[in-house]
């Protein structure tokens, strides 16, 4: 037999899920799923992560943080200098607040520079200010439909960012073990597992805990050359 096994989180207003079969794994210990290509599972999953945190915390302004002069090629050092950064601009601002950041690397070969995000105004002066190794620039994401509020520019926010993640940092001298991006500690968004028979059985229960129907849904089942176990993944607005 096996069920149905969804994730949601409620902050984020979003959810996936999958059927589990209750089948023993093979005494080979080899997996009967089919191949996944490790890079493209790395990348899809980081892009779920940088979506939800955005959406949960609502970031939705979006900055970049360049230097001046040949710019930074360590990307070990660009780690420590935006760091710096952001302890700075915490103390100034009284608070720790959540935030996210991707490095990308100049096309014109300039070394690297950096995209974050944040949910709350910060004046560019202190933001100059905290990162004195250059330029910034920030703006408040708009032009979006009437309605979309924090919750639609924060998923923006995610879709502009998430385009950096699948980039080869790697060839650029990635440090061993670091991520594609970094977080705010302490603001991870909050999940709640919901178990049940059928795919419809979970999304209702999810619809339940957030209150209201869900605008968006995929399912496996719709997609022809789908390869993994039966899945569904929804979104509230």
């Amino acid at each position: 037999m096996g069920g149905w096994s969804f994730v949601l989180y409620p902050d984020a207003a979003e959810g996936g899920g999958s059927f589990r079969s209750a089948v023993a794994p093979s005494p080979s210990g080899q997996s009967s799923d089919p191949p996944i290509d490790s890079r493209d599972d790395a990348a899809r999953r980081a892009r779920g992560k940088v979506r939800r945190y955005c959406a949960a915390n609502r970031l939705n302004r979006l900055g970049t943080l360049t230097y001046r002069g040949e710019g930074r090629h360590d990307p070990g050092a660009l780690r420590q200098d935006v760091g710096g950064f952001f302890r700075r601009l915490r103390g100034d601002v009284g608070e720790p607040f959540p935030y996210l950041w991707v490095p990308e690397w100049h096309k014109s070969g300039h070394g690297l520079h950096v995209h974050f995000a944040v949910g709350r105004f910060i004046g560019v002066r202190r933001i100059e200010s905290a990162w004195g190794h250059g330029f910034v620039h920030i703006k408040l994401l708009g032009n979006l439909p009437i309605g979309s509020g924090p919750l639609g520019e924060a998923r923006l926010a995610a879709r502009y960012l998430s385009k950096y993640l699948a980039k080869d940092l790697d060839a650029g001298g990635q440090p061993a073990g670091s991520h594609r991006y970094e977080v705010a500690e302490g603001f991870q968004p909050r999940s709640l597992r919901l178990d049940g028979t059928s795919a419809d059985q979970v999304l209702g229960w999810a619809e339940t805990v957030m209150g209201a129907p869900s605008a968006h849904v995929w399912r496996s089942r719709d997609e022809l050359d789908w390869v993994g176990p039966p899945a569904v993944w929804a979104s509230w607005a």
